[in-house]
């Protein structure tokens, strides 16, 4: 399998849609980012990268309140993260349902213990912090997957932790109509059990089907 190497700003603006309320804006933070290898092979939803995300140091609020360490809570579980907002009109919803019905899957795979199945940690980060308080978030994550880490907090330290796996995400602003709308990078970033280093990057194309297929694999820190 051939290997390329790709500015991780270009390629993380191939793998977000830019949408009126849920998209990817330019970083203005002035830092240049790092280029990464990927392996190239047959088109699919998995971009495996050749040097991992360090996990983001982040120490957030979850839906009951509570402080919750992202590094120390899902130290050696393999863990899905993703940043979006409740107020989103369709790529978060439909990304988070698309993890949920997947991982309900998990039920019916025989090559996995039950220990294996209940370790997946997924994680979802509020961009849109003043909206998104702990009991808004855990409302609106109940009717997608009540076991979802629900995660908010002040902007600044959300964003800081969002580029440091190179996904941009912008404080919320509010469009013509005057509605709140929150830009943000559309990626779903895979943590490792082994490393704890995020190693496979999904864009929002991916199904259902291609989280079903890849989720027992990630399960184990294995290559979709």
């Amino acid at each position: 399998m051939r290997k390329k190497t790709y500015a991780m700003a270009a390629l993380f603006a191939a793998a977000a849609m830019t949408l009126s309320a849920c998209g990817s804006g330019d970083d203005d933070s002035g830092k240049s980012v790092a280029d990464v290898s990927v392996e190239s092979g047959p088109a699919k939803a998995a971009t495996i990268l050749d040097k991992p995300f360090e996990k983001p140091d982040l120490v957030l609020t979850d839906t009951q309140g509570k402080k919750y360490d992202l590094r120390k809570e899902t130290e050696g579980k393999p863990t899905l993260v993703y940043f979006g907002y409740t107020n989103c009109p369709d790529v978060c919803p439909l990304t988070m349902n698309n993890i949920a019905v997947a991982k309900k899957q998990l039920a019916q795979d025989k090559q996995l213990s039950q220990a294996e199945k209940d370790s997946l940690r997924v994680v979802f980060v509020s961009t849109d912090p003043v909206r998104d308080t702990p009991s808004a978030l855990g409302k609106w994550l109940k009717g997608i997957d009540s076991d979802v880490v629900g995660l908010t907090g002040d902007f600044p330290t959300i964003q800081g932790g969002a580029r440091t796996l190179g996904i941009s995400i912008e404080a919320p602003t509010k469009d013509k109509d005057g509605k709140p709308v929150s830009m943000h990078g559309t990626q779903v970033i895979a943590f490792s059990p082994k490393t704890d280093g995020g190693y496979v990057l999904y864009g929002e194309d991916a199904t259902v089907d291609d989280y079903t297929k890849d989720l027992p694999k990630l399960i184990k820190g294995e290559k979709p």
